[in-house]
Protein backbone atom coordinates (compact mmCIF):
# COMPACT_ATOMS: atom_id res chain seq x y z
CA UNK A 1 0.00 0.00 0.00
CA UNK A 2 1.38 3.40 -0.98
CA UNK A 3 1.94 6.17 1.55
CA UNK A 4 -0.86 8.61 2.29
CA UNK A 5 0.07 12.30 2.64
CA UNK A 6 -2.14 14.71 4.56
CA UNK A 7 -1.58 18.46 4.58
CA UNK A 8 -3.12 20.33 7.53
CA UNK A 9 -3.85 24.06 7.25
CA UNK A 10 -4.85 27.03 9.35
CA UNK A 11 -5.81 30.14 7.40
CA UNK A 12 -8.46 32.84 7.55
CA UNK A 13 -7.61 32.97 11.22
CA UNK A 14 -4.52 34.70 12.60
CA UNK A 15 -1.27 32.71 12.71
CA UNK A 16 -1.80 30.83 9.46
CA UNK A 17 0.23 27.65 9.25
CA UNK A 18 0.73 24.32 7.51
CA UNK A 19 1.82 20.84 8.53
CA UNK A 20 2.45 17.56 6.74
CA UNK A 21 1.79 13.97 7.76
CA UNK A 22 3.17 10.89 6.04
CA UNK A 23 0.53 8.33 6.96
CA UNK A 24 0.22 8.95 10.72
CA UNK A 25 3.71 10.47 11.20
CA UNK A 26 3.98 14.25 11.61
CA UNK A 27 7.09 15.28 9.69
CA UNK A 28 6.95 19.08 9.33
CA UNK A 29 5.07 22.20 10.41
CA UNK A 30 5.64 25.93 10.45
CA UNK A 31 3.79 29.23 10.74
CA UNK A 32 3.58 31.57 7.77
CA UNK A 33 4.75 34.53 9.89
CA UNK A 34 8.21 32.96 10.17
CA UNK A 35 8.62 33.10 6.39
CA UNK A 36 6.87 36.38 5.53
CA UNK A 37 8.21 38.15 8.68
CA UNK A 38 4.80 39.63 9.61
CA UNK A 39 3.48 38.79 13.08
CA UNK A 40 0.22 36.83 13.24
CA UNK A 41 -0.22 36.73 9.47
CA UNK A 42 -3.58 35.30 8.38
CA UNK A 43 -2.60 35.10 4.71
CA UNK A 44 -2.82 31.87 2.77
CA UNK A 45 0.18 29.85 4.08
CA UNK A 46 1.82 29.35 0.70
CA UNK A 47 5.40 29.43 1.98
CA UNK A 48 4.60 27.10 4.87
CA UNK A 49 2.97 24.65 2.47
CA UNK A 50 5.97 24.78 0.14
CA UNK A 51 8.31 24.17 3.08
CA UNK A 52 6.32 21.09 4.14
CA UNK A 53 6.28 19.75 0.57
CA UNK A 54 10.03 20.29 0.19
CA UNK A 55 10.71 18.38 3.42
CA UNK A 56 9.12 15.29 1.88
CA UNK A 57 10.20 15.89 -1.72
CA UNK A 58 6.58 16.24 -2.83
CA UNK A 59 4.46 18.40 -5.10
CA UNK A 60 0.93 19.56 -4.30
CA UNK A 61 -0.37 16.92 -6.74
CA UNK A 62 1.09 14.22 -4.45
CA UNK A 63 -1.11 15.25 -1.52
CA UNK A 64 -4.02 12.90 -0.88
CA UNK A 65 -5.91 14.98 1.68
CA UNK A 66 -5.95 18.58 2.88
CA UNK A 67 -7.58 19.33 6.22
CA UNK A 68 -8.49 22.77 7.48
CA UNK A 69 -9.31 23.69 11.06
CA UNK A 70 -12.71 25.16 10.37
CA UNK A 71 -16.00 23.96 9.01
CA UNK A 72 -18.12 26.60 7.25
CA UNK A 73 -21.14 24.35 7.69
CA UNK A 74 -20.83 24.11 11.51
CA UNK A 75 -23.79 25.48 13.46
CA UNK A 76 -25.49 27.00 10.39
CA UNK A 77 -28.88 27.07 12.09
CA UNK A 78 -27.50 28.83 15.18
CA UNK A 79 -25.87 31.49 13.01
CA UNK A 80 -29.10 31.99 11.06
CA UNK A 81 -31.28 32.38 14.14
CA UNK A 82 -28.79 34.70 15.81
CA UNK A 83 -28.94 37.08 12.83
CA UNK A 84 -32.75 36.90 12.82
CA UNK A 85 -32.88 37.90 16.46
CA UNK A 86 -30.11 40.49 16.11
CA UNK A 87 -30.45 42.40 12.80
CA UNK A 88 -27.58 44.71 13.81
CA UNK A 89 -25.22 41.75 13.45
CA UNK A 90 -25.92 41.42 9.70
CA UNK A 91 -22.43 42.66 8.75
CA UNK A 92 -20.91 39.94 10.94
CA UNK A 93 -22.89 37.34 8.97
CA UNK A 94 -21.77 38.80 5.62
CA UNK A 95 -18.12 38.65 6.73
CA UNK A 96 -18.61 35.05 7.81
CA UNK A 97 -20.09 34.15 4.42
CA UNK A 98 -17.09 35.67 2.63
CA UNK A 99 -14.78 33.54 4.73
CA UNK A 100 -16.88 30.48 3.95
CA UNK A 101 -16.50 31.15 0.24
CA UNK A 102 -12.71 31.37 0.62
CA UNK A 103 -12.69 28.06 2.46
CA UNK A 104 -14.84 26.30 -0.12
CA UNK A 105 -12.68 27.52 -3.06
CA UNK A 106 -9.51 26.27 -1.37
CA UNK A 107 -8.94 23.59 -4.01
CA UNK A 108 -8.46 26.24 -6.70
CA UNK A 109 -5.95 28.11 -4.52
CA UNK A 110 -3.95 24.95 -3.84
CA UNK A 111 -3.70 24.22 -7.55
CA UNK A 112 -1.89 27.52 -8.13
CA UNK A 113 1.08 26.24 -6.12
CA UNK A 114 2.34 24.17 -9.06
CA UNK A 115 2.05 25.44 -12.63
CA UNK A 116 2.44 21.94 -14.07
CA UNK A 117 0.25 19.76 -11.87
CA UNK A 118 -2.89 20.72 -9.96
CA UNK A 119 -4.15 19.55 -6.60
CA UNK A 120 -6.25 16.41 -7.06
CA UNK A 121 -6.81 15.33 -3.47
CA UNK A 122 -9.78 15.75 -1.17
CA UNK A 123 -10.43 18.61 1.23
CA UNK A 124 -11.77 17.88 4.69
CA UNK A 125 -13.29 20.58 6.90
CA UNK A 126 -12.78 19.98 10.63
CA UNK A 127 -14.69 21.82 13.32
CA UNK A 128 -12.51 24.56 14.82
CA UNK A 129 -12.70 23.38 18.43
CA UNK A 130 -12.35 19.70 17.59
CA UNK A 131 -9.15 20.65 15.76
CA UNK A 132 -7.94 22.61 18.79
CA UNK A 133 -8.60 19.68 21.11
CA UNK A 134 -6.91 17.23 18.74
CA UNK A 135 -3.73 19.33 18.62
CA UNK A 136 -3.22 18.47 22.29
CA UNK A 137 -5.13 15.22 22.76
CA UNK A 138 -3.34 13.03 20.24
CA UNK A 139 0.09 14.07 21.54
CA UNK A 140 -0.67 13.77 25.27
CA UNK A 141 -0.26 10.00 25.64
CA UNK A 142 -3.48 10.03 27.71
CA UNK A 143 -5.64 6.95 27.12
CA UNK A 144 -8.59 8.55 28.94
CA UNK A 145 -9.06 12.26 29.61
CA UNK A 146 -11.32 15.27 29.61
CA UNK A 147 -10.64 17.84 26.89
CA UNK A 148 -11.28 21.57 26.79
CA UNK A 149 -10.92 24.04 23.93
CA UNK A 150 -11.43 27.68 24.85
CA UNK A 151 -10.66 30.83 22.88
CA UNK A 152 -12.20 33.94 21.31
CA UNK A 153 -14.36 32.34 18.64
CA UNK A 154 -14.19 29.71 15.94
CA UNK A 155 -17.09 28.25 13.97
CA UNK A 156 -19.52 30.32 16.07
CA UNK A 157 -18.36 28.81 19.37
CA UNK A 158 -15.90 30.01 22.01
CA UNK A 159 -15.65 26.86 24.10
CA UNK A 160 -16.08 23.12 23.69
CA UNK A 161 -15.46 20.27 26.04
CA UNK A 162 -15.81 16.53 25.97
CA UNK A 163 -14.23 13.18 26.75
CA UNK A 164 -11.71 10.85 25.15
CA UNK A 165 -12.29 7.21 26.00
CA UNK A 166 -11.94 3.89 24.16
CA UNK A 167 -10.07 5.68 21.35
CA UNK A 168 -13.03 7.94 20.73
CA UNK A 169 -13.32 11.73 21.11
CA UNK A 170 -16.78 13.08 21.83
CA UNK A 171 -17.76 16.74 22.29
CA UNK A 172 -20.62 17.07 24.77
CA UNK A 173 -20.96 20.81 25.28
CA UNK A 174 -20.22 24.08 23.50
CA UNK A 175 -20.61 27.70 24.52
CA UNK A 176 -21.66 29.76 21.54
CA UNK A 177 -21.29 33.29 20.22
CA UNK A 178 -21.48 35.92 21.66
CA UNK A 179 -20.29 34.54 25.03
CA UNK A 180 -16.51 34.12 25.26
CA UNK A 181 -13.85 34.06 27.94
CA UNK A 182 -11.34 35.01 25.27
CA UNK A 183 -13.34 38.09 24.30
CA UNK A 184 -13.56 39.04 27.98
CA UNK A 185 -9.77 38.95 28.33
CA UNK A 186 -9.08 40.63 24.98
CA UNK A 187 -11.48 43.46 25.83
CA UNK A 188 -9.68 44.25 29.08
CA UNK A 189 -6.34 43.96 27.29
CA UNK A 190 -7.53 46.65 24.87
CA UNK A 191 -8.88 48.72 27.75
CA UNK A 192 -5.39 48.75 29.28
CA UNK A 193 -3.93 50.18 26.07
CA UNK A 194 -2.60 47.00 24.44
CA UNK A 195 -4.43 47.12 21.13
CA UNK A 196 -2.57 44.68 18.88
CA UNK A 197 -3.82 41.18 18.25
CA UNK A 198 -2.07 38.78 20.62
CA UNK A 199 -1.22 41.39 23.28
CA UNK A 200 -2.95 39.41 26.06
CA UNK A 201 0.39 38.18 27.37
CA UNK A 202 1.20 41.80 28.27
CA UNK A 203 -1.82 42.00 30.57
CA UNK A 204 -0.81 38.64 32.05
CA UNK A 205 2.72 39.84 32.81
CA UNK A 206 1.46 43.16 34.15
CA UNK A 207 -1.04 41.50 36.51
CA UNK A 208 1.62 40.31 38.95
CA UNK A 209 2.44 43.94 39.86
CA UNK A 210 -1.08 44.87 40.92
CA UNK A 211 -3.65 44.17 43.62
CA UNK A 212 -7.11 42.69 42.92
CA UNK A 213 -8.96 45.81 44.01
CA UNK A 214 -11.37 45.86 41.03
CA UNK A 215 -12.73 42.33 41.37
CA UNK A 216 -16.27 43.47 42.13
CA UNK A 217 -16.42 45.68 39.06
CA UNK A 218 -14.68 43.26 36.66
CA UNK A 219 -16.90 40.40 37.86
CA UNK A 220 -19.90 42.25 36.46
CA UNK A 221 -18.63 41.57 32.93
CA UNK A 222 -18.83 37.78 33.12
CA UNK A 223 -20.60 35.37 35.43
CA UNK A 224 -20.68 31.66 36.20
CA UNK A 225 -23.50 29.41 34.98
CA UNK A 226 -24.37 25.74 35.43
CA UNK A 227 -22.81 25.03 32.06
CA UNK A 228 -19.85 27.40 32.26
CA UNK A 229 -20.17 31.17 31.85
CA UNK A 230 -21.93 34.06 30.13
CA UNK A 231 -20.97 37.64 29.35
CA UNK A 232 -23.06 40.59 30.43
CA UNK A 233 -23.37 41.85 26.88
CA UNK A 234 -24.06 45.46 27.80
CA UNK A 235 -20.31 45.84 28.41
CA UNK A 236 -19.38 44.57 24.90
CA UNK A 237 -20.07 45.43 21.26
CA UNK A 238 -18.64 42.44 19.36
CA UNK A 239 -22.12 40.94 18.92
CA UNK A 240 -23.53 44.11 17.37
CA UNK A 241 -21.13 44.91 14.58
CA UNK A 242 -18.07 43.66 12.73
CA UNK A 243 -15.17 44.48 15.05
CA UNK A 244 -12.10 43.69 12.93
CA UNK A 245 -10.51 44.34 9.57
CA UNK A 246 -7.55 42.68 7.90
CA UNK A 247 -4.76 45.01 6.77
CA UNK A 248 -2.65 44.62 3.63
CA UNK A 249 -0.17 42.44 5.57
CA UNK A 250 -2.87 39.97 6.53
CA UNK A 251 -2.97 41.07 10.17
CA UNK A 252 -6.26 41.25 12.06
CA UNK A 253 -6.85 44.79 13.34
CA UNK A 254 -9.54 44.91 16.04
CA UNK A 255 -11.74 47.81 17.05
CA UNK A 256 -12.38 48.13 20.77
CA UNK A 257 -14.56 45.23 21.88
CA UNK A 258 -15.91 47.00 24.96
CA UNK A 259 -18.80 49.45 25.17
CA UNK A 260 -19.19 52.81 26.90
CA UNK A 261 -20.76 50.92 29.82
CA UNK A 262 -17.34 49.55 30.76
CA UNK A 263 -15.95 53.08 30.94
CA UNK A 264 -18.85 54.07 33.17
CA UNK A 265 -18.04 51.08 35.39
CA UNK A 266 -14.26 51.39 35.82
CA UNK A 267 -13.24 54.77 34.43
CA UNK A 268 -11.26 55.95 31.44
CA UNK A 269 -9.21 53.42 29.43
CA UNK A 270 -5.44 53.71 29.26
CA UNK A 271 -4.10 55.14 26.00
CA UNK A 272 -1.38 53.09 24.25
CA UNK A 273 1.45 55.52 25.05
CA UNK A 274 0.18 56.51 28.48
CA UNK A 275 2.33 55.79 31.52
CA UNK A 276 1.20 52.70 33.42
CA UNK A 277 0.07 53.62 36.94
CA UNK A 278 -1.18 51.69 39.97
CA UNK A 279 -4.78 51.74 38.74
CA UNK A 280 -3.73 49.98 35.55
CA UNK A 281 -1.74 47.41 37.51
CA UNK A 282 -4.73 46.74 39.76
CA UNK A 283 -7.08 46.40 36.80
CA UNK A 284 -4.72 43.88 35.21
CA UNK A 285 -4.51 41.88 38.43
CA UNK A 286 -8.28 41.94 38.87
CA UNK A 287 -8.84 40.82 35.27
CA UNK A 288 -6.48 37.87 35.69
CA UNK A 289 -8.19 36.98 38.99
CA UNK A 290 -11.68 36.96 37.45
CA UNK A 291 -10.43 35.05 34.39
CA UNK A 292 -9.01 32.36 36.66
CA UNK A 293 -12.20 32.19 38.76
CA UNK A 294 -14.27 31.52 35.64
CA UNK A 295 -11.75 29.02 34.24
CA UNK A 296 -11.50 27.02 37.47
CA UNK A 297 -15.30 26.99 37.79
CA UNK A 298 -15.54 25.59 34.26
CA UNK A 299 -12.83 23.00 34.93
CA UNK A 300 -14.54 21.76 38.07
CA UNK A 301 -17.81 21.40 36.14
CA UNK A 302 -15.95 19.33 33.57
CA UNK A 303 -14.31 17.16 36.24
CA UNK A 304 -17.61 16.56 38.01
CA UNK A 305 -19.15 15.49 34.70
CA UNK A 306 -16.45 12.99 33.67
CA UNK A 307 -14.60 12.09 36.89
CA UNK A 308 -11.30 11.76 35.00
CA UNK A 309 -8.08 13.13 36.51
CA UNK A 310 -6.33 13.98 33.23
CA UNK A 311 -7.11 17.03 31.12
CA UNK A 312 -5.96 18.47 27.81
CA UNK A 313 -6.51 22.18 27.29
CA UNK A 314 -6.19 24.04 24.00
CA UNK A 315 -7.35 27.14 22.16
CA UNK A 316 -6.06 30.70 22.52
CA UNK A 317 -6.90 30.84 26.22
CA UNK A 318 -4.51 27.92 26.78
CA UNK A 319 -1.74 30.48 26.17
CA UNK A 320 -2.50 31.95 29.61
CA UNK A 321 0.41 30.20 31.30
CA UNK A 322 -0.22 32.01 34.59
CA UNK A 323 -3.65 30.40 34.91
CA UNK A 324 -2.42 27.07 33.55
CA UNK A 325 0.13 26.82 36.32
CA UNK A 326 -2.63 27.04 38.93
CA UNK A 327 -4.97 24.42 37.50
CA UNK A 328 -3.71 21.49 39.56
CA UNK A 329 -4.09 23.43 42.82
CA UNK A 330 -7.46 24.95 41.94
CA UNK A 331 -9.29 22.04 40.33
CA UNK A 332 -9.66 18.32 40.85
CA UNK A 333 -7.47 17.44 37.88
CA UNK A 334 -4.14 15.78 38.68
CA UNK A 335 -2.44 16.08 35.31
CA UNK A 336 -2.80 18.47 32.38
CA UNK A 337 -1.34 18.64 28.89
CA UNK A 338 -0.97 21.77 26.76
CA UNK A 339 0.59 21.50 23.31
CA UNK A 340 3.48 23.75 22.22
CA UNK A 341 1.05 25.56 19.89
CA UNK A 342 -2.42 25.56 21.47
CA UNK A 343 -3.71 28.56 19.49
CA UNK A 344 -5.00 28.82 15.93
CA UNK A 345 -1.67 27.87 14.31
CA UNK A 346 -1.85 24.54 16.11
CA UNK A 347 -5.20 23.90 14.48
CA UNK A 348 -3.45 22.84 11.28
CA UNK A 349 -1.95 19.86 13.11
CA UNK A 350 -5.15 19.33 15.08
CA UNK A 351 -7.35 19.11 11.99
CA UNK A 352 -5.02 16.62 10.30
CA UNK A 353 -4.61 14.56 13.48
CA UNK A 354 -8.35 14.17 13.98
CA UNK A 355 -8.92 13.23 10.35
CA UNK A 356 -6.11 10.67 10.30
CA UNK A 357 -7.16 9.11 13.59
CA UNK A 358 -10.78 8.72 12.47
CA UNK A 359 -10.11 7.79 8.85
CA UNK A 360 -7.25 5.34 9.30
CA UNK A 361 -7.71 4.32 12.95
CA UNK A 362 -4.05 5.04 13.66
CA UNK A 363 -2.36 6.75 16.59
CA UNK A 364 -0.48 9.94 15.77
CA UNK A 365 3.32 9.73 15.84
CA UNK A 366 5.88 12.55 16.07
CA UNK A 367 9.60 12.42 16.78
CA UNK A 368 9.71 15.74 18.60
CA UNK A 369 6.61 17.94 18.85
CA UNK A 370 8.69 20.95 19.93
CA UNK A 371 10.70 21.31 16.74
CA UNK A 372 9.16 20.88 13.29
CA UNK A 373 10.45 23.81 11.21
CA UNK A 374 13.45 24.43 8.93
CA UNK A 375 17.01 23.48 9.86
CA UNK A 376 20.31 24.40 8.25
CA UNK A 377 23.65 22.61 7.96
CA UNK A 378 26.98 23.98 9.12
CA UNK A 379 28.06 23.95 5.48
CA UNK A 380 25.14 26.19 4.51
CA UNK A 381 25.85 28.54 7.42
CA UNK A 382 29.52 28.68 6.42
CA UNK A 383 28.55 29.72 2.90
CA UNK A 384 26.36 32.52 4.28
CA UNK A 385 29.24 33.74 6.46
CA UNK A 386 31.47 33.90 3.36
CA UNK A 387 28.84 35.59 1.17
CA UNK A 388 28.21 38.27 3.77
CA UNK A 389 31.97 38.78 4.36
CA UNK A 390 31.39 38.51 8.10
CA UNK A 391 35.00 37.59 8.82
CA UNK A 392 35.95 41.16 7.97
CA UNK A 393 33.61 42.54 10.67
CA UNK A 394 33.62 39.90 13.42
CA UNK A 395 35.76 37.27 15.12
CA UNK A 396 34.55 33.92 13.86
CA UNK A 397 35.48 30.40 14.94
CA UNK A 398 34.17 26.88 14.45
CA UNK A 399 33.96 24.69 17.56
CA UNK A 400 33.03 21.05 18.04
CA UNK A 401 30.02 20.74 20.31
CA UNK A 402 31.87 19.62 23.44
CA UNK A 403 34.05 22.73 23.22
CA UNK A 404 31.09 24.86 22.17
CA UNK A 405 29.03 24.04 25.28
CA UNK A 406 31.91 24.96 27.57
CA UNK A 407 32.81 28.11 25.65
CA UNK A 408 29.27 29.49 25.52
CA UNK A 409 28.47 28.54 29.13
CA UNK A 410 31.58 30.40 30.26
CA UNK A 411 30.66 33.45 28.19
CA UNK A 412 27.19 33.50 29.76
CA UNK A 413 28.81 33.64 33.23
CA UNK A 414 30.73 36.70 31.97
CA UNK A 415 27.34 38.42 31.43
CA UNK A 416 27.43 38.01 27.67
CA UNK A 417 24.13 37.83 25.78
CA UNK A 418 24.03 34.95 23.32
CA UNK A 419 22.00 34.40 20.17
CA UNK A 420 21.59 30.60 20.07
CA UNK A 421 20.51 29.09 16.73
CA UNK A 422 20.37 25.28 16.46
CA UNK A 423 18.48 22.57 14.61
CA UNK A 424 14.84 22.89 13.63
CA UNK A 425 12.71 25.97 14.26
CA UNK A 426 10.33 25.62 17.20
CA UNK A 427 6.67 24.80 16.61
CA UNK A 428 4.54 27.35 18.42
CA UNK A 429 5.09 30.85 19.80
CA UNK A 430 7.73 29.99 22.40
CA UNK A 431 11.49 29.85 21.84
CA UNK A 432 12.48 26.48 23.29
CA UNK A 433 16.24 26.51 22.89
CA UNK A 434 16.69 26.42 19.12
CA UNK A 435 15.91 30.05 18.25
CA UNK A 436 16.68 31.64 21.62
CA UNK A 437 18.51 34.53 23.20
CA UNK A 438 20.30 33.28 26.30
CA UNK A 439 21.74 34.99 29.36
CA UNK A 440 22.74 34.50 32.99
CA UNK A 441 19.70 34.28 35.29
CA UNK A 442 21.86 35.26 38.30
CA UNK A 443 22.26 38.80 37.00
CA UNK A 444 19.64 41.03 38.65
CA UNK A 445 20.05 43.65 35.91
CA UNK A 446 19.84 41.26 32.96
CA UNK A 447 16.17 41.95 32.17
CA UNK A 448 16.84 45.67 31.73
CA UNK A 449 20.02 44.95 29.78
CA UNK A 450 18.28 42.65 27.29
CA UNK A 451 15.33 45.00 26.89
CA UNK A 452 17.70 47.90 26.27
CA UNK A 453 20.21 46.09 24.04
CA UNK A 454 17.93 43.89 22.00
CA UNK A 455 14.23 43.44 22.64
CA UNK A 456 13.13 47.07 23.00
CA UNK A 457 9.93 46.07 24.76
CA UNK A 458 7.99 46.82 27.95
CA UNK A 459 10.14 46.50 31.06
CA UNK A 460 7.48 44.65 33.07
CA UNK A 461 7.56 41.53 30.91
CA UNK A 462 9.48 38.63 32.48
CA UNK A 463 11.99 36.24 30.91
CA UNK A 464 11.77 32.46 31.19
CA UNK A 465 13.97 30.02 33.10
CA UNK A 466 15.04 26.93 31.15
CA UNK A 467 15.89 24.27 33.73
CA UNK A 468 17.24 20.74 33.66
CA UNK A 469 14.29 18.42 34.27
CA UNK A 470 15.97 16.50 37.08
CA UNK A 471 16.62 19.73 39.02
CA UNK A 472 13.07 21.13 39.06
CA UNK A 473 12.21 20.05 42.62
CA UNK A 474 15.35 21.80 43.94
CA UNK A 475 14.33 25.13 42.47
CA UNK A 476 10.54 25.20 42.14
CA UNK A 477 7.82 24.59 44.72
CA UNK A 478 6.20 21.87 42.61
CA UNK A 479 7.70 18.85 40.87
CA UNK A 480 6.58 19.22 37.26
CA UNK A 481 7.41 18.54 33.64
CA UNK A 482 6.68 21.55 31.40
CA UNK A 483 8.63 21.18 28.14
CA UNK A 484 6.72 23.83 26.17
CA UNK A 485 6.86 26.79 28.59
CA UNK A 486 3.09 26.54 29.04
CA UNK A 487 2.79 27.02 32.81
CA UNK A 488 3.98 29.53 35.40
CA UNK A 489 5.14 28.04 38.70
CA UNK A 490 6.46 29.51 41.93
CA UNK A 491 10.21 29.47 42.45
CA UNK A 492 11.28 28.23 45.88
CA UNK A 493 11.58 31.12 48.27
CA UNK A 494 15.17 30.25 49.22
CA UNK A 495 16.24 30.23 45.55
CA UNK A 496 14.67 33.43 44.25
CA UNK A 497 17.59 35.66 45.22
CA UNK A 498 19.95 33.33 43.32
CA UNK A 499 18.15 33.76 39.98
CA UNK A 500 16.68 37.30 40.00
CA UNK A 501 16.91 37.54 36.20
CA UNK A 502 14.12 34.99 35.74
CA UNK A 503 12.16 35.56 38.95
CA UNK A 504 9.05 37.62 38.31
CA UNK A 505 7.83 40.18 40.84
CA UNK A 506 5.48 37.59 42.39
CA UNK A 507 8.25 34.99 42.79
CA UNK A 508 7.21 32.96 39.77
CA UNK A 509 8.78 31.79 36.53
CA UNK A 510 7.31 30.50 33.26
CA UNK A 511 9.62 27.55 33.17
CA UNK A 512 10.75 25.26 30.40
CA UNK A 513 11.95 21.88 31.59
CA UNK A 514 14.70 20.44 29.38
CA UNK A 515 15.77 16.83 28.89
CA UNK A 516 18.55 15.38 26.77
CA UNK A 517 15.99 13.57 24.61
CA UNK A 518 13.95 16.71 24.01
CA UNK A 519 16.85 19.02 23.07
CA UNK A 520 20.31 17.46 23.18
CA UNK A 521 22.42 20.56 22.53
CA UNK A 522 20.44 22.90 24.77
CA UNK A 523 20.45 20.33 27.58
CA UNK A 524 24.23 19.97 27.37
CA UNK A 525 24.72 23.75 27.36
CA UNK A 526 22.59 24.17 30.51
CA UNK A 527 24.40 21.25 32.14
CA UNK A 528 27.76 22.89 31.42
CA UNK A 529 26.49 26.16 32.93
CA UNK A 530 25.34 24.13 35.96
CA UNK A 531 28.84 22.70 36.40
CA UNK A 532 30.36 26.17 36.47
CA UNK A 533 27.75 28.01 38.56
CA UNK A 534 25.80 25.33 40.52
CA UNK A 535 22.69 26.84 38.89
CA UNK A 536 20.91 24.45 36.44
CA UNK A 537 19.03 27.28 34.76
CA UNK A 538 19.63 29.61 31.80
CA UNK A 539 17.54 32.68 30.96
CA UNK A 540 15.72 32.07 27.68
CA UNK A 541 13.86 34.55 25.53
CA UNK A 542 12.88 34.44 21.87
CA UNK A 543 15.46 35.28 19.22
CA UNK A 544 13.87 38.38 17.70
CA UNK A 545 13.57 42.13 17.97
CA UNK A 546 9.95 43.26 17.57
CA UNK A 547 9.45 40.75 14.74
CA UNK A 548 8.58 37.07 14.41
CA UNK A 549 11.20 34.69 15.85
CA UNK A 550 14.12 34.26 13.42
CA UNK A 551 13.67 31.33 11.08
CA UNK A 552 16.90 31.11 9.11
CA UNK A 553 20.60 32.03 9.56
CA UNK A 554 20.36 35.23 7.54
CA UNK A 555 17.59 36.57 9.80
CA UNK A 556 19.66 35.60 12.85
CA UNK A 557 22.71 37.43 11.48
CA UNK A 558 20.62 40.51 10.62
CA UNK A 559 19.16 40.61 14.13
CA UNK A 560 22.65 40.24 15.60
CA UNK A 561 24.02 43.08 13.48
CA UNK A 562 21.27 45.59 14.29
CA UNK A 563 21.27 44.92 18.03
CA UNK A 564 23.91 44.84 20.76
CA UNK A 565 23.91 41.08 21.22
CA UNK A 566 27.40 39.95 22.25
CA UNK A 567 27.78 36.56 20.59
CA UNK A 568 25.93 34.71 17.85
CA UNK A 569 26.10 30.91 17.71
CA UNK A 570 24.86 29.33 14.47
CA UNK A 571 25.23 25.57 14.71
CA UNK A 572 28.95 25.14 15.44
CA UNK A 573 29.87 28.61 14.19
CA UNK A 574 30.63 31.28 16.81
CA UNK A 575 30.48 34.94 15.78
CA UNK A 576 31.73 37.65 18.18
CA UNK A 577 32.13 41.38 18.02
Amino acid sequence: MSDIYTLGLNFLHSDSSACLFKNNLLIAANEEERFVRIKHSSNFPEKSINFCLQQAGLKISDINYVTINTNPFSHISKKFFFVLKNPSSFKIAVSSLKNSKNKITLSQRLSTLDKDKSFKGKIKFIDHHEAHISSSLYFSNFTECANLSIDGFGDFASCAYGIYKNNNLSIDKKIFFPHSLGIFYQSLTQFLGFKSYGDEYKLMGLSSYGKPTYINQISKLIYKTKEGFKLDLKYFIHHKKKIFNINKNGQFIYDNLYSEKLIELIGEPRQPNETIDQRHLDLARSTQYVYEEILFHLLNLIFDKYKLEKLTISGGCAMNSLANGKIINNSKFKEIYVSPSPGDAGGSIGSASLFINKKFKKNIIVDNYSYLGPEYSNEYIGEIIEKKSLKKKFKIKYLDYDKLYKYVAQKITFEKIIGWFQGKTEWGPRALGNRSILADPRNKNIKDIINLKIKRRESFRPFAPSILQDQVNNWFEEECEIPFMSEVKLIRNDRRNLIPGVTHVDGSGRLQTVTKKQNYHYYNLIKEFFKITKVPIILNTSFNENEPIVNNPIEAINCYERTNMDILVLGNWVIER
